[in-house]
């Protein structure tokens, strides 16, 4: 076996010899592999960082893609939180506004609620006492049987201008042209409508809840029939000059079980001026009244005082 081998180099100038002995060509041949090693594995350690690379830059993509979902979701939710916000606020103005509004309203019904009641209980109240009042103002006569009107005879004792001498004035005169509309003072029924010989002349007259009657006379014409049911203001007739009458007027009364009262009481009894009638007509048991009146408001109109006897009276 060969311990050694020849090299010869030629050039222009020359040839030269080489001699290589085995331990040197395995040497060599080492460093070969080694080199050629090395090689490789840069080669697969670059392949690898740059795969390794391109999945990070996959995943930094990913996350960006994720971090502007993010960021739009949360844009929404703040312009969303901004509309909710804006919506409280306008319903806390709003709950501020409705409850000055209602202690207005309670002022205007007499209710004096703590300053720590729920609003929605105050509102119950107020519901309750307005539903009442209500329902009062619009069964027991109440407000003025014509548009305008001014009384030029009260109730009470006076000198008939017709007979001649003192005699119980039972109602209150309103003065009126002939043909001025008359209204229903609260709901009810018509007892009687027409010409009438006790000296009202062409009568309406009218049967309300809780025994209130009213009557008006010397009219003109009747725009009612006897049973027909009216509401507060629907027209009865229009205003003149029959029966036991002076000049042209409307006789306007108020009873209660048949008894007069002064109207003048009822006809100023209205929202604004709520407690003049219970403070100036005792006559009436009126605690008695308003509780059976809270039970009739669970279902207001649902029924009507039964009519009462025939009509016997005076009047001018």
């Amino acid at each position: 076996m060969r311990e050694h081998y020849g090299i010869t180099i030629t050039s222009y100038s020359g040839a030269r010899h080489y001699t290589v002995t085995q331990l040197m060509r395995r040497f060599m041949a080492g460093i070969a592999i080694f080199i050629a090693t090395c090689f490789l594995g840069g080669f697969l350690a670059i392949y690898f960082l740059s795969y390794q690379l391109n999945s990070l830059n996959g995943e930094v993509l990913e996350l960006q893609e994720y971090q502007a979902l993010v960021k739009d979701k949360n844009e929404s939710l703040l312009r969303q939180q901004k509309l909710l916000q804006a919506t409280i606020e306008e319903k806390v103005a709003a709950l501020s506004v409705m409850s000055d509004e209602l202690g207005t309203i309670e002022t205007m019904i007499g209710l004096s609620p703590e300053p720590d009641t729920a609003l929605y209980q105050r509102l119950d109240t107020a519901s309750q006492t307005a539903s009442e009042k209500r329902f009062m103002l619009s069964t027991i006569p109440s407000g003025y049987p014509l548009a305008e009107a001014h009384v030029t005879s009260r109730f009470g004792m006076r000198n008939h201008p017709v007979l001649g001498r003192m005699a119980l004035h039972g109602g209150a005169d309103l003065r009126a042209s002939i043909g001025t509309p008359v209204y229903a003072t609260a709901d009810g029924v018509v007892e009687w409508a027409g010409m009438n010989d006790s000296g009202f002349g062409r009568l309406v007259k009218l049967d309300h809840n809780f025994g209130f009657t009213t009557l008006y006379g010397h009219l003109n014409k009747t725009a009612v029939s006897i049973g027909d049911y009216v509401r507060q203001g629907d027209l009865l007739g229009y205003s003149g000059n029959t029966g036991m009458s002076s000049a042209p007027h409307l006789h306007y009364e108020v009873r209660h079980l048949h008894r007069r009262l002064a109207p003048g009481p009822f006809m100023e009894w209205s929202w604004e001026n709520y407690d003049v009638l219970f403070t100036r007509e005792g006559k009436i048991k009126w605690d008695s009244l308003a509780k059976t009146l809270r039970k009739q408001t669970v279902a207001p109109e649902r029924r009507w005082s039964q009519l009462a006897p025939p009509l016997s009276a005076t009047s001018s």
